[in-house]
Parts: structure tokens; sequence; C-alpha cells
């Protein structure tokens, strides 16, 4: 007996009321919340023309400051980071310290980034692509006062740059920018909007303006609360301006994790009059944390009534898409990486500065070497998904207790961390390890070893090979629900990062994989979807189609190799029969891989549906649709590409 949760999608009719339904249900037209999934904070966007450019703080991972590019709002890519570690000496290399803040803008003709660092600083380019500037100190003085942090850039109708001040609890103010970056006339003090702690820390503030109104959008704290202000004149009087109280409409959705967002971007207009933020928020449900994979960053449409903005309830139902042209960007994941390039992708990032110095993608051609001094090293990405099979192949002669190499997954303060690792034990062993649970066997594969850890949710399971083929488990799983729940000082205020690391001598790997499309991947691990919910059968978690005209998921990131696969196989329950397709990037400019038809099976059974598929590699978003017309009782459980 199959027993289905239906949740039908809901567009939210004052978003964009003219929609015509089955299409739907057919292209991708729709998003779900977080576009930038991961560790984001203190999201700031900036629109120049077509594009799009996010910055937020950086913290303590290095390079800092990544640029973030898109076209379209959804899809997002790293183009540039600002600041390199061996130009940042007097940068606080502590977790929780670093960098802070991340406002991108744009005025006078150049790209400015201004952060915090022990005092404001600013960085200038002719393209967010950089080369960017070294870094120059904001001057203050006795009537500014100290300049705080998570600042931001208000740019008004005018052309005229100001700073968003915020210092502490109670500071806030407002001056004016010129040409050289600096602060210049006369300060605009608006410190009563939060002299009885009103809006707590009214941290990160941002400004608007829309029909003569300057909207001022003070944050809450780090938990969330996001509030709006409106002036009639950019003034420190105080009966010039009103409070609306707080931004975002109240949450109905029940499912909804990322419950209350705040530390907006601020809202803007496209050119067909619809306004949009994006916000961060903790991922928390009912009885599931998983704030520590850190501040998420969603995009919201802002709704007005009259002159008074809302941001959208947060939702875990699909968004109609701003209406922009496709950016051919791929959804925010995890990046593969072979390393065959002479420069280290900008999707990188370290945890100390130390490590920002000791890998070499020269010294081994098509490896990365990772080379620990009496400290463990590392290179590693921001986490992005709930599901996914990293998988990478280390080059290590372990001789001694010392001597590791493998997989990594951290949180913030390396406090909390999973290692699977080649290593050393009275013998070659291969190691898996969390907090104080180890899973051990003895290396039969030698000095290369490829190792995989499988995510499913909270459990991590270890594997290990000799040939990427045929693969030994190393025990039980282990949870990682005390690596992925809230941390204390809440992770150093960044969240969890996978990748490879290195401890007691050198080691070479010649990839890294996140998501190994060879290895199984659950249906229900999707980014984005249209028209399916997630159903508890008797066989276990499936997603199903909940309409009869049709639906579609979408599984981002999937690594189909350097050499093509030759099929794919759906593990598929239908009471009736129909068909499956399978398609590459998108529904429309995307590439159909292959159709799939199944035929009835019993309750509880499961089909394994294989077909082969035309040579494709690399990395790639993949999207099952479900054609309309296919019976609402069919439900697919998992995906995966096979070889010869």
């Amino acid at each position: 007996m199959i027993f289905q949760v239906i949740c039908v999608p809901k567009l939210l009719a004052q978003h964009n009321a003219a929609i015509d339904s089955s299409s739907f249900y057919t292209t991708v037209k729709t998003y779900v919340n977080p576009v930038l999934p991961g560790d984001h904070p203190d999201p700031t966007l900036l629109k120049v023309g077509n594009d799009f450019y996010y910055c937020g703080s950086t913290f303590h991972f290095n390079p800092y400051l990544p640029i973030y590019h898109s076209t379209d709002l959804v899809h997002w890519e790293v183009i540039a980071r600002v600041l390199p570690a061996a130009k940042a000496g007097w940068v606080n290399d502590r977790p929780s310290g670093g960098i802070w803040q991340g406002a991108i803008t744009y005025f006078y003709g150049s790209y400015w980034i201004y952060f915090s660092a022990g005092g404001q600083w600013f960085c200038k380019a002719d393209s967010p692509a950089g080369p960017w500037s070294a870094p120059v100190q904001v001057k203050s003085n006795p009537q500014t006062g100290n300049l705080g942090y998570d600042n931001s850039i208000f740019v008004d109708d005018d052309g005229k740059p100001y700073m968003l001040i915020k210092d502490g609890q109670k500071v806030n103010r407002i001056q004016a920018l010129g040409k050289d970056g600096q602060l210049t006339d006369t300060v605009i003090n608006i410190d009563w909007v939060n002299a009885k702690l009103q809006y707590s820390w009214a941290e990160g503030p941002v400004m608007s303006k829309r029909n003569g109104y300057y909207y001022y959008f003070p944050a809450g704290d780090v938990s969330g609360g996001q509030y709006v202000l409106r002036g009639t004149a950019l003034t420190a009087d105080s009966t010039k301006w009103e409070r609306l109280g707080e931004f975002f409409k109240p949450v109905t959705d029940p499912k909804a994790g990322f419950r209350r967002p705040n530390h907006i971007a601020a809202p803007f207009q496209l050119a067909d009059g619809s306004w949009w933020t994006i916000g961060q928020s903790y991922e928390k449900y009912t009885g599931d944390d998983w704030s520590g994979m850190g501040r998420q960053t969603s995009l919201f449409p802002v709704l007005w009534e009259g002159d008074r903005p809302w941001g959208m309830a947060p939702t875990t139902q699909p968004i109609v898409n701003p209406q922009l042209p496709k950016s051919h960007i791929p959804w925010r994941s995890v990046k593969t990486d072979y390393f065959n390039k002479d420069t280290l992708g900008p999707w990188w990032h370290f945890l100390t500065k130390k490590a920002s110095a000791r890998y070499s993608l020269t010294a081994r051609k098509g490896w990365v070497r990772l080379t620990p001094d009496t400290a463990r090293t590392h290179l590693v990405q921001k986490e992005t998904d709930h599901f996914y099979t990293a998988v990478t192949k280390v080059s290590l002669n372990a001789l001694e207790p010392a001597s590791k190499a493998g997989l990594y997954l951290t949180n913030g303060n390396q406090k909390v961390i999973a290692r699977l690792y080649s290593g050393y034990d009275n013998g070659k062993k291969i190691v898996f390890s969390l907090d104080t649970a180890t899973r051990s066997v003895a290396n039969l594969a030698g000095d290369v070893v490829w190792l995989k850890l499988q995510r499913e949710q909270h459990l991590l399971t270890a594997f290990y090979s000799a040939d990427g083929k045929k693969w030994t488990q190393l025990g039980q799983p282990i949870s990682a629900a005390g690596l992925d729940k809230v941390q204390p000082n809440y992770n150093s205020w960044v969240g969890t990062s996978v990748g490879l690391f290195a401890e007691g001598k050198p080691a070479d790997f010649d990839f890294f994989i996140c998501k190994d499309g060879l290895s199984t991947q659950p249906a229900l691990g999707y980014s984005n979807y249209f028209g399916v919910s997630i159903a508890d059968t008797k066989g276990g978690e499936a997603v199903t189609n909940t309409s009869a005209l049709g639906g579609w998921f979408m599984i981002s990131g999937v690594e189909l190799g350097e050499v093509s696969p030759s099929a794919i196989a759906l593990t598929v329950n239908s009471a009736t029969k129909g068909y499956l397709e399978v398609w590459l990037d998108d529904l429309q400019s995307g590439k159909l891989l292959c159709k799939l038809p199944f035929t009835p099976t019993a309750p509880g059974k499961w089909s394994v549906l294989t077909k082969a598929i035309p040579k494709v590699g690399g990395q790639h978003d993949l999207l099952i649709k479900f054609p309309a017309g296919t019976p609402k009782a069919t439900f697919v459980k998992s995906i995966r590409f096979l070889t010869k």
C-alpha cells in the first residue's frame, strides 16, 4: 500500500496573476529557495544593466570577498575574489574574525567593495571580475565616530552615494561619499532609529527609494527579524520618518525551514515593474536542525500595498521566476574539479591564511598537492546540499600515524569534523571518523586510493576502492547531526565546508567530485521542482507527480565524469504504464538524454529502468520530467548513471 502526501504548488497570484498553469508543469519557469544554498551570510546585491552581482561577509574564509554573477537572479556563479590572503596581512585570521560586510556597489563610473576588518576599507575595480585595487582604509572623524560593520552603500537618484553606518546597537548614521571613496559632507544622525533597542541590533541597514520615499531596512540580529521605515527626506529629523514594522509577510507554510529571513539586500526594481530582494536565513525545521550549513540566501519578490513594501513570506513552494533572460549558469552547487589548470577555481576557499599558501597545481600535472607543515592543511568549498556522494583519488604513502589525507567535512572553527582518509595505524588503513565515532579497515588498495563519502541527510557512509569501480564500505553510517545543528557562537558565523585535507606529509589529489553521477542519487535530494511532491511509500520515500498535467524535479550539479557514462538507470514504481524523460540543464534549452518507458509494478516493488544515452560528460543539472498525462501513481526513488 502506498501513502501519498500531496502538496500542490501555490504560485501566489498577487505576485503573478497571469499564469498559464499547464506550461509550468512542463517547462522551468519557477524556482525554490534558497538560490544560494550553503553559507552565504550578510548578502548585498548590485544591479548594473542586465547583470547582477552578489557579495557578502567572508569572515575567516579566504581568499576574501567572493563575487557571484547572475543574469536571472536564480542561477549564480563565482567570478572573482577581491582580496587574496597575501594582501590582507592586517586581517584577523581567527574563526568569526576576518572580513565582514562585503558591500558591492557602483558609483562614479567604478565598482567598489566596502568591508569591515578593523575599520572600514574599500577596494575598487573597472569590472566585478577584477582586477581589484589594493585595500584603502576609510577615514573617520569625531563627528562621524566609529565606522562599525555591516554597512551598506545607497546611491540616490542623482547618483550621489552614501554610506549607511552601523556601530553597535544604537549607532545608525548616514554620510555621503566622495569620488575618492572617502566620507564627505556632514553626518546624518539617525541614532533614534534603535535608541530603545526596538530592532535588537538594527544591523545591516540598507536603503531603497521609490515614489519619492526613502526606505530604510534594518535587520534584527543573526537569528532573524527584518524591519522597514519610510521617510520623505534623507534627514536626521525623526518626524520625517515612519516606522512600518515587519518587512516580511507572516509565514503560513508549515513546512518552511527558512522561517526568519533578514539582513536583506536593498530591494530593487526590474524593467517589468516587479521588485525583488535577497536575504539570509538559517535552515531549521521542526525537530530537524540544519543551522550548521550557515546562513543561506533566498530570493524574495517584494510586493507593494500602496507605498508600503512587503517581502513575500518564506515558503517551500515554487515561486515564479523573475522575467529575465535565462542565464545558462548551473544551479549553485559544489563544483567538480579535475585540477587540470594552473590556477585554482574561485569556488575554493581556505579556513586559514597559512593553508592558502600550502597547495600546488604544478608539482604534479593534473593533480593538486597539499603540503601541510605541523598542522592540517585543506582545500574546501561551501557545502550546498543534504544529499551527495563526494569522491576523490588520493596518493599518499602513509608510514606513520601523523600521515593522513582524504575527504574533509568541517564546521567553521574546525571543532566538529568528519574525515575519510588514507592513513596509518599499525599498518596502512582507511579510516572514517566523526567526533568520537571511528570506522577503520586495512588498506588493501595501496598508496593510490579512491575514497567516497555518501551523505543522505544527516547520515554519512564511507567507502574506498582500488580502482574506482569496486567499493568497500567502512562499517555502518555515522550521524552528522552534531555537525549539522546550530554550533556554539553560531559556528563562528559561517557554515559547513567540504573538500580535501592532508596532515603529516604532502598528498596529491587527482580530482574532487561532490555529486558523483555513478553513485545513486536519491530523487528526494532535488533542488528545484514543480508539480511533484515527496511521498512515503511502502518501499521508502520517493518523488511523485501531483497532477496529470505532468511535473518535474531537478538534482543540481551531478558529475558525469571525463569519460561519458553509457546508460542511465531509474528506480521506479507505478500502478500503470507510461514513460519518463531525462534532461540535462533545462527542459527547453537543455539536452534530452532519453525517454524511459515503464510498466505496472506491484505496491512496494521497484523496477530499475535502464536506457542507453548519448555521449555526454561534465557537471550538469539533472531534470526528471513526468510528461503531461503521466498517471499520478508514479514514483521515482533514485537515479544512477552506468558505465560499460
